[in-house]
């Protein structure tokens, strides 16, 4: 019975711990994106001191070439001179200064081996890293979309629909009073004496009630003849 209660309770817990994870996987993801792209640049650092000591082993392996060369051409020059001891110290110098550059050929290569597989481990990286962050890019849009959609299609879509009816009823209701406006204008015009002779004057029955751009030119001539 224990075992099963033990079982139980670790499936609940995984199970809220997945719930858990659900409901902030954005954040989530943007803190692992963050560790990843640290690790990263640690991993560039480490290339980065692996280049600096590849230099530093060619310098050195430089300077033990040089080295050499030179107690060669000294330890000859002893012989000639019949200087077999001094030729011995310089030959047991060269053999010690020969087993430093063979070792430091070895170094360079190792360091050369190390610095291409971390180039390479970085590269990778950095292609996954970016795709993650383009996925979280894409991941956030998707999100703030689907709560969107959420609003619209919930409440939010009811006020839609809401809205859009008032919006037909208030064109309805004004156009109406427009209507009516145009049918009192009407009956007003019918009815009332000066409306009747403002419909007489505009059909040229009788003298216009306004005077035209040609009355005011015709008066305004009649003035000046009489003093020509």
């Amino acid at each position: 019975m224990f075992k099963l209660i033990s079982i139980l309770l670790r499936g609940r817990a995984h199970d809220a711990e997945q719930a858990f994870a659900d409901r902030h996987a954005v954040p989530l993801l943007s803190q692992q994106i963050r560790d990843a792209a640290q690790s990263i640049q640690s991993a560039r650092r480490s290339v980065a001191v692996a280049i600096a000591q590849n230099e530093q082993e060619k310098a050195q392996h430089q300077t033990i070439v040089s080295r050499i060369a030179d107690l060669e051409t000294r330890a000859c020059a002893a012989l000639d001179k019949g200087n077999e001891g001094l030729a011995r110290e310089a030959a047991e110098a060269i053999a010690f200064l020969e087993a430093e550059r063979d070792a430091s050929v070895a170094a360079q290569a190792q360091f050369t081996t190390s610095i291409g597989k971390l180039k390479a481990i970085v590269r990778s990286a950095e292609a996954r890293l970016q795709e993650l962050q383009r996925g979280e890019r894409l991941a956030r849009a998707t999100e703030e979309a689907q709560k969107l959609d959420v609003v619209v299609a919930g409440p939010g879509l009811a006020t839609l629909d809401e809205a859009e009816e008032t919006l037909a009823r208030l064109r309805l209701r004004q156009s109406q009073n427009e209507l009516t406006a145009a049918a009192l204008k009407d009956m007003e015009s019918a009815t009332r004496p000066a409306g009747i002779i403002e419909k007489l004057a505009n059909a040229g029955c009788g003298a216009p009630l306004a005077s035209s751009a040609d009355d005011v030119l015709a008066r305004l001539k009649s003035r000046i003849t009489p003093a020509a």
